[in-house]
Formats: structure tokens, sequence, C-alpha cells
């Protein structure tokens, strides 16, 4: 088993290392899926039924996207 690291930025971004980017084939613009079960998180490369779903859910979170909302969250 392989391992890679990367760091957390301020904002909680990391970049994804080369060896994980070429294993799951990742190009620039890609969206990524983190499936999280019993305490383990995998990353894949995101397929279109993923993004189907995220559209469906937008619609259902309206009751937090109000001005007020973004400021408090802003920085998470």
């Amino acid at each position: 088993m392989e391992t890679e690291t990367s760091k957390l930025t301020s904002k909680y971004q990391a970049t994804i290392p080369e060896a994980v980017r070429k294993a799951i084939g990742l190009q620039a613009g890609d969206r990524i899926a983190f499936d999280i079960e019993d305490g383990v998180i995998r990353l894949r490369k995101a397929v279109p039924l993923d993004l189907e779903y995220c559209r469906a859910l937008e619609g259902t979170l309206s009751e937090w996207n109000t001005a007020e909302d973004q400021a408090a969250y802003r920085d998470l």
C-alpha cells in the first residue's frame, strides 16, 4: 500500500498529490466525491450520477442560503 499526504490550508483546502490524481484519472476541473463509512473516507472521481444527486438536493437546502448564513460560515 502506498501512502500520500497533503497539508490543509487555513481555508481547509488541500492539494491532491500527483500519484493520487494519476491513480484515479483526475484532471483540472474534475469533481471529486468523498465516500464516508464507519470513519473511513474514500476519495474518488465524481460520476454524473453523483452530480445529479447533488443538484437534486440543492433546492432543499435553501433555508441556509441567506446573506447572514454566508457571513457566519464564510471561514469554515
